[in-house]
């Protein structure tokens, strides 16, 4: 319920407008004795929509998550790679932007859902932060459980649908970096969150055929909705073209933006079938494909 001020028309405008997202993200420091950067970088796209980036310092990985508001409760999509509150205060940090928000936007009710773009454990490591917080639902992100929730287990090629309260995401399965992968569109944004499956970096390939598929079904889908940014979850690659950071760097001063086009897409597509059948590493100027051996 709404007290205090009208629900938010998450359909007004039509087709979303690319906001601005020349941000310098927290990249780690030369000596992390005197990293004085935060734990959690918080960035507000809008008023209902908040991408965050753990700090390099706090763990290699540095995977950005994102949370988003509808009328009726707000949704986490991945909790990054430490579990620790100390070191890694995810709750805290979540629980002050849906306090803000609440203060904009009063409700007597408001719920947080947490769900992931797949399991590894860059991804999920703080979800115990979440399991006792009130009115919470922590949606686990292993393939029984997630296509449970999602209905991909009786139709592996549905569209699900999250509502928010106004404000709903579609969700599909993009196996090949995962077994358990899933993309979120969010059309308020326009946002094409891809997780692993799609970032600038290294694509790790488990699932060649099921990859390919996936990068199909992406071109597909976002040929038919208004995507303003393709949003994944790291940034490995350097300004320079095919040029990556080492893996376990904690430093990246020279890092490109975090998103990428639907341009990609067909490109990592056209990387693809160059590449074929052959294993290894493989650089193109915004991402390298590393498929399985």
């Amino acid at each position: 319920m709404v007290t205090g001020r009208p629900s938010v028309d998450f359909a007004a405008g039509g087709v979303p407008d690319p906001g601005a997202l020349d941000v310098r993200w927290i990249h780690g420091s030369p000596s992390a004795k005197h990293n004085a950067d935060p734990d959690i970088q918080v960035h507000r796209y809008d008023e209902h929509t908040f991408i965050l980036r753990q700090n390099m310092a706090v763990n290699y990985e540095a995977p950005f998550l994102f949370l988003l508001f509808g009328n009726a409760r707000a949704v986490l999509i991945d909790t990054g790679a430490t579990a620790s509150a100390e070191f890694f205060p995810l709750r805290r940090t979540v629980d002050e932007l849906v306090a803000g928000w609440l203060a904009r936007h009063p409700r007597d009710e408001y719920g947080l859902l947490v769900l992931h773009t797949h399991p590894h454990g860059d991804h999920i490591a703080g979800d115990a932060q979440f399991t006792d917080r009130p009115a919470t639902t922590v949606v686990g992100a292993d393939l029984a459980t997630a296509w449970e929730y999602f209905g991909f287990g009786e139709d592996p090629d549905a569209v699900a649908r999250v509502d928010l309260g106004g404000r709903v995401l579609e969700s599909f399965a993009t196996p090949g970096h995962h077994e358990a992968a899933v993309t979120f569109y969010d059309p308020w944004t326009g946002f094409l969150l891809t997780g692993d499956t799609v970032y600038p970096g290294r694509l790790y390939i488990q699932d060649r055929a099921a990859f390919a598929r996936s990068i199909d079904r992406l071109i597909e889908f976002s040929g038919s909705r208004p995507v303003t940014h393709v949003l994944g979850c790291h940034i490995e690659m350097t300004r320079q073209p095919g040029v990556d950071y080492p893996i376990r760097t904690t430093y990246q001063p020279d890092e490109p933006p975090l998103q990428m086009t639907t341009r990609h897409l067909h490109e990592i597509r056209a990387a693809l079938a160059e590449v074929g059948d052959r294993p290894g590493r493989h650089a193109f100027p915004d991402f390298i494909l590393c498929p399985r051996t």
